[in-house]
């Protein structure tokens, strides 16, 4: 393991109240096994974090998400530890409320240098395709709709059914019912998804489907240091995900992939990006491309399936590169597994091969794995009552998820079945993808982003078919929001 600098602490914030984020406590364990004074500004109330032997205090999170309070929280922290400590935003709020600051924090935490606002470009997902058109990096077909009526055109010139997005998603409020993405069947479903723009907090993206297939849903993450290069990090593909194709990943595998690595540099390199990054892809099973999905600056939740033969994960090397300690060359541990338990029961009963990390249980911090368990065991109930009577209150109703206070948890008809499925069959379910990386607002003239080719609004099509009927309580928790821990 490299030698991190254990006289400079590290401070982990978390605005998304999710008790469930097993990747927050990922980089407790990371930087604590390696010695460093660990410090997390997140909600505690009943999370499996606040556990862990490797937390030396956690701080209450800001009593809102705007950059005034978030600002208020840190530099408590930072008068209470009195030395400059190295932040690692855990949540896209996070990251991007700190993008913001910037040099107003940087007396009291080490910081990446990034350009502008470069991290707020790429997180958004209206913002995202004009970035990959930019740079030659594939990237779905979006459509974002200026009406109720345009939304129902777009569906029918995607082609049904589509994915349909929030812009900024950690915007959405909680309470809301509202998904960060969601599988849209019909007409009717995108236009009355439209009509809650306003509860949402930003613009409603519709963007083309791509079968699902085994092979298709990969990620990748690193650390872009200070010279611009990568480390850290790796390509994984998911074996497992949660809700089934359009998830977190539930269970994932270290696996090289040379054309995904080209494509990241690529981006990355262009764009002069810094920091710790988490991509999600999904390749196209016709064409073979990759498509970028979600470019998320901030660490991944299972960015420890990344350690590698030296120890060196994203969030090791961000503190190593901010305390100016040398970067070691990367020592890949292809084959190494990583299982989130309360998602992939089963993966993680079976017996325990070399090179395979449990997000929760681990023999030299086991209380947040127990503490977890005792929590699950009393949410999935609650969250299976709440999901089935939505469904009986009608088709509309059906369409909501818990909010982000729920944690994404899934209820317990569809966590069994996803277990069960797990050993016999690939990831299936939604995705998207398109052959260009388009953008466009079907407007009267339609106006496409920089490096976007222009496409004609959409016009509703003269007799469409009726909508199609809601599906069963296990389709409805099977296209469950994407959890904001990826």
């Amino acid at each position: 393991m490299q030698i991190l600098d254990t006289r400079v602490p590290a401070v982990l914030l978390r605005i998304d109240r999710n008790p469930f984020h097993h990747g927050t406590l990922g980089a407790v364990r990371s930087l604590g096994r390696a010695g460093v004074e660990v410090h997390v500004v997140a909600d505690s109330e009943g999370s499996p974090v606040r556990r862990s032997r490797f937390v030396c205090e956690m701080h209450p999170p800001p009593p809102g998400s705007s950059t005034a309070d978030i600002a208020a929280v840190l530099r408590r922290v930072a008068a209470r530890i009195s030395r400059p400590a190295v932040l690692v935003p855990m949540d896209d709020a996070s990251a991007l409320a700190v993008g913001r600051m910037g040099e107003d924090l940087t007396g009291g935490y080490l910081l990446p240098r990034q350009p502008g606002r470069l991290a707020e470009r790429v997180a958004d997902k209206a913002e995202l395709a004009a970035v990959c058109a930019s740079v030659g990096v594939p990237h779905p077909v979006t459509l974002i709709p200026e009406s109720p009526a345009q939304a129902a055109a777009a569906a029918w010139q995607l082609g049904l059914p589509v994915m349909a997005k929030w812009s900024r998603p950690w915007l959405i409020p909680a309470g809301t019912g509202l998904r960060s993405t969601v599988v849209v069947r019909s007409a009717r479903e995108a236009q009355d998804l439209y009509l809650r723009g306003a509860e949402a907090g930003s613009p409603l993206l519709l963007q083309a489907f791509l079968p699902p297939g085994p092979d298709r849903d990969w990620f990748f993450h690193g650390y872009v240091g200070r010279s611009g290069t990568t480390h850290g990090g790796g390509a994984g593909r998911k074996h497992l995900s949660w809700p089934r194709g359009a998830g977190l990943t539930a269970v994932g595998r270290w696996t090289p992939n040379p054309e995904l690595e080209t494509l990241v540099e690529r981006l990355t390199t262009a764009l002069g990006y810094r920091g710790i990054f988490d991509l999600d892809f999904r390749r196209d099973g016709t064409t073979g491309r990759y498509h970028l999905l979600d470019f998320n600056p901030r660490p991944g939740a299972q960015f420890r399936l990344f350690e590698d033969g030296g120890g060196l994960d994203v969030v090791r090397a961000l503190h190593l590169d901010l305390t100016h300690r040398p970067l070691p060359g990367p020592a890949p541990l292809p084959g190494r597994a990583f299982v989130v338990e309360n998602y992939a029961p089963l993966g993680a009963l079976r017996p325990r091969p070399a090179g395979r990390e449990l997000a929760w249980h681990a023999p030299d911090d086991p209380a947040p794995g127990r503490a977890m368990w005792s929590l699950w065991t009393r949410h999935v109930p609650r969250r299976l009552t709440q999901r089935a009577a939505r469904l009986l209150s009608g088709p509309a109703a059906s369409q909501e998820s818990d909010d982000a206070t729920a944690g994404g948890a899934p209820g317990l008809e569809a966590a069994v079945t996803e277990a069960l499925e797990e050993v016999a069959r690939p990831v299936e379910g939604p995705a998207a993808g398109g052959p260009d990386p388009t953008v466009v607002r079907p407007r009267g003239e339609a106006v496409a982003r920089p490096g976007t080719r222009t496409v004609p609004a959409p016009a509703p099509p003269p007799a469409p078919p009726a909508d199609a009927p809601a599906g069963s309580l296990a389709d409805s928790l099977a296209d469950d929001e994407k959890a904001s821990s990826h």
